[in-house]
């Protein structure tokens, strides 16, 4: 599909392409050159606080469990059986 290079350096994705990536406006894309390609990437973007929050749980659980504190699970199988006592 051929689309044109517009004022501002604008160009529009073609319908099929945005519905068959399930992106819409407002969405993020990553735009980078590759070997003389222009590669364009749906991306998510979370907010440093709430990546933060989420390294904090992390390095938490991970103290948990170098202490014995945290229950950890060989499969899915002992998981449920925990969940259900």
């Amino acid at each position: 599909m051929i689309t044109e290079l517009r004022a501002k350096s604008q160009i529009t994705l073609p319908k099929s392409i945005v519905s068959s990536l399930g992106i819409s406006e407002g969405d993020k894309l990553e735009i980078f050159e590759k070997d003389g390609m222009i590669c364009i990437v749906p991306v998510v973007v979370y907010p440093k606080k709430y990546l933060d929050e989420l390294q904090d749980e992390i390095n938490q659980l991970k103290e948990n469990i170098n202490n014995g504190k945290q229950p950890v699970f060989d499969n899915l199988e002992a998981l449920f059986d925990k969940l259900e006592e």
